[in-house]
């Protein structure tokens, strides 16, 4: 049988990879006082809350399961564009909204229809890895432009206008970006989209983490700078659905025909329990538990970003927005003589039962000297984690 040359040059998902390992170590111990602690996935620890769960039973009782329009539940439309006019002051009409299975699916439908074989999209590095793979798929190539801490690990506008060439079709974006947690600037990213408008492309900006900015500078949607920007969202990490796989998309009027198109033809719909139960998101009572939690993650960054700092593993732009530490651990690599940050998440799998991610998913400018910490998980792991972690310093120190 020969595999597609589009599937062979998918990676493999590492976090994932690191994920299954930590899960086999956890099983092995699972009698230990130690129990692993997962500090690698980007998930919330919180689930849907209790009007979304009430809603989702409900549409079952009632029968309320056969596909909907491709593009979703109308109500369902209308109430995300109730919530851009409330919490971030932009008027984004409903018919440019296209409930999507998860953000997954919105990603590969914009690049299904943006990106043609041979076209190039420019990307941060570091940056989420299967954004650049949604590109692969296509049959376009992912052009990853180094970033640094001075630029919060985000694009410029003069990146974009040195490295637009011939196949350049257009940017993909992140903010707040995982890994790093970091939001592109208003005025940097009004300055990307004029170089790339200026230009003909398009703008994709990934807002995914965008309910859960802690900085009233960087949490504004991008959909503000106008109606030709694409907007990426989901109900997984704000709206705590991530196993629900539903998802938006914003985009201009002359796209929505065509995102319906492919969408008809390829998802048939969204779930339509998971688009039933998200009204339930848009409640007062299901908003005003949102933004505790998001207060909550708030508070866990607040202490884990210093206690990281103190154990000598630096985190170079202070997290805006999700839940992701960006730490630098070359240090502590030099330090127990490993060559990277690869080999470290199995170290500190092993020797303190806290399993991390390392910065090998999210691009290659020294991305091996970088992991990624997850605070979705309680302060009470993440106080766990941070003794483990400075029994370790002090072993080799």
């Amino acid at each position: 049988m020969r595999i597609a040359r589009r599937a062979e040059r998918i990676e493999p998902f590492y976090v994932m990879e690191v994920a299954k390992a930590a899960a086999r170590l956890a099983e092995q111990n699972r009698d230990s006082d130690r129990p692993m602690i997962f500090l690698n996935i980007g998930e919330p620890d919180f689930t849907a809350p209790p009007l979304v769960q009430e809603a989702a039973e409900r549409a079952l009782r009632e029968g309320r399961t056969q596909y909907t329009p491709a593009t979703g539940l109308p109500q369902l439309r209308e109430r995300i564009s109730h919530w851009y006019a409330s919490r971030f002051g932009i008027d984004v009409p409903a018919r440019r909204i296209v409930l999507t299975a998860g953000a997954s699916a919105a990603l590969q439908l914009a690049c299904l229809a943006l990106v043609d074989s041979g076209d190039e999209v420019l990307m941060p590095d570091p940056s989420y890895p299967c954004n650049r793979h949604f590109i692969s798929a296509a049959d376009g190539r992912a052009v990853l432009l180094p970033t640094s801490a001075a630029d919060r690990f985000q694009l410029s506008a003069a990146q974009v206008r040195e490295h637009w060439g011939p196949r350049t079709r257009g940017v993909l974006l992140a903010s707040p970006s995982n890994p790093t947690g970091t939001s592109i600037h208003p005025d940097a990213l009004a300055a990307i989209h004029e170089a790339v408008r200026a230009r003909g492309g398009f703008t994709l900006l990934d807002e995914i983490y965008l309910g859960l900015s802690y900085d009233e500078t960087f949490g504004r949607s991008g959909l503000a700078l106008g109606d030709d920007l694409i907007s990426i969202n989901s109900f997984s990490k704000y709206f705590s659905m991530t196993g629900w796989r539903l998802g938006w998309m914003v985009v201009p009027d002359a796209l929505v025909p065509v995102i319906e198109r492919l969408a008809q033809n390829l998802f048939i719909c969204p779930s339509t329990v998971a688009q039933h139960a998200a009204l339930a998101c848009f409640e007062p009572e299901s908003l005003a538990e949102y933004e505790r939690r998001r207060g909550e993650f708030r508070a866990r960054r607040d202490w884990f970003t210093p206690q990281l700092r103190q154990l000598g593993l630096d985190v170079p732009v202070e997290p805006d927005g999700a839940f992701y530490a960006w730490a630098d651990s070359q240090a502590w690599c030099e330090k127990l003589g490993l060559p990277g940050s690869w080999e470290l998440a199995f170290e500190l799998m092993h020797r303190a039962h806290v399993a991390i991610t390392p910065g090998r998913d999210f691009g290659s400018h020294r991305t091996d000297r970088f992991v990624r910490f997850s605070t979705a998980s309680s302060m009470t792991q993440l106080q766990e984690a941070v003794a483990r972690l400075r029994a370790v310093r002090e072993a080799f120190e």
